[in-house]
C-alpha cells in the first residue's frame, strides 16, 4: 500500500506523459466537460458564455467578420464561438479532439441552420488545403502541449493561414505561475463524480517545474484499477511567447490582457496576443 501511495505523489519529467485523449476521449469524462461547456456561468471547460458573447463582439470588431473571412476555431469544443461566428456570415471550421462535443456542435449548426465544418480530429494532425483568415487557439489551449508539440502546431497554423491573415490566442502568465503553489488534495470520489461514473478515490497533485511549467496530476483509485491524467502547463510572459513565435516564422502585432480585448496589464494571470506570419 505504501508503495502504491508514493506513486500517486510522484513527479514526472517534465512533459513526458500526454493523456489528452483519455481526458477529452473518455465518455464519461467528456459528459462532464460538456457539462460544464454548455453551463453559462462555469469556467470549466469553456469561459462563461457573457464573457464569450463580449469576447465574439470584439472579435467581429477587431477582424472585420463578414461573409468574406474564413475562420477556423482549433480546439472549437461543442461551437460556442463557432456558432457566433457563422451567425456573422463568416465561414467557419472547427477542429477538436473530443467526439462528444463535435456531435453536438454538429446538432447545433443545423438546428440553426448554419453551414459549419466539424472535423474531429487532434489538431495536430490537422491538414487541409483551405487557407483562413483568422485562426483561433482559445482558453490556453496552447499551454498544455510539450515543446515539439507547440512547434507542430505551429507548423500547421503556417500552412493554413493567409499571408495576410492572423492568429488570436491567449495564454498563462508568469503572474499566475508566481500565485500556484505546490499542493496535494485526497478526496473519495473527487470533484463530485468528474473523472469516472464508478465509485472512486482521487488524489490531486500540483507540482512546478523551472521555466516556468506547472503540472497537475489526477490519480483515480477505482475498484477495476488506478489510471492517471496529466494536465501540463507553459506559462509565458510577452518575451517569451514573442521569442517562439518568431522562431517558428510568426511575428506578435498585438498584446491584450484576454481575448475580449481587454488592455494589457502585467499583472493579469492571462493575456492574448495577436500573431502574423513573418513574411
Amino acid at each position: 500500500m505504501y508503495k502504491e501511495l508514493s506513486k500517486t505523489g510522484s513527479r514526472p519529467d517534465v512533459f513526458s506523459v500526454y493523456t489528452a485523449e483519455k481526458l477529452w476521449n473518455d465518455p464519461h469524462i467528456s459528459r462532464q466537460l460538456l457539462k460544464h461547456h454548455l453551463d453559462p456561468n462555469s469556467d470549466i471547460a469553456s469561459r462563461n458564455h457573457r464573457f464569450i458573447e463580449q469576447s465574439v463582439r470584439w472579435i467581429s470588431k477587431k477582424f472585420d467578420i463578414n461573409s468574406n473571412k474564413n475562420i477556423a476555431d482549433f480546439g472549437c469544443g461543442p461551437g460556442l464561438y463557432t456558432i457566433e461566428l457563422a451567425r456573422l456570415g463568416a465561414h467557419v471550421t472547427g477542429i477538436d479532439f473530443s467526439k462528444n462535443s463535435i456531435e453536438y456542435a454538429k446538432k447545433q449548426a443545423a438546428e440553426n441552420r448554419l453551414e459549419i465544418e466539424y472535423i474531429n480530429e487532434n489538431y495536430l494532425q490537422f491538414n487541409t488545403d483551405k487557407k483562413f483568415d483568422l485562426i483561433l487557439l482559445i482558453y490556453f489551449d496552447f499551454c498544455p502541449l510539450s515543446p515539439e508539440q507547440r512547434k507542430q502546431l505551429l507548423s500547421v497554423f503556417h500552412k493554413c493561414l493567409k499571408d495576410t491573415g492572423s492568429i488570436l490566442f491567449d495564454f498563462l502568465s508568469i503572474n499566475a505561475f508566481n500565485k500556484k503553489e505546490e499542493s496535494s488534495l485526497f478526496e473519495h470520489n473527487l470533484m463530485n463524480g468528474f473523472w469516472s461514473e464508478h465509485d472512486y478515490f482521487g488524489f490531486r497533485h500540483c507540482f512546478k517545474y523551472d521555466q516556468f511549467r506547472t503540472l497537475d496530476k489526477y490519480t483515480i483509485v477505482e475498484k477495476s484499477g488506478t489510471w492517471h491524467v496529466y494536465n501540463w502547463f507553459q506559462h509565458y510572459s510577452k518575451e517569451t511567447i514573442r521569442d517562439e513565435l518568431l522562431e517558428n516564422d510568426f511575428i506578435v502585432t498585438e498584446y491584450y490582457s484576454d481575448v475580449g480585448g481587454k488592455t494589457f496589464h502585467p499583472d493579469s494571470d492571462e493575456f492574448a496576443v495577436i500573431a502574423k506570419k513573418r513574411v
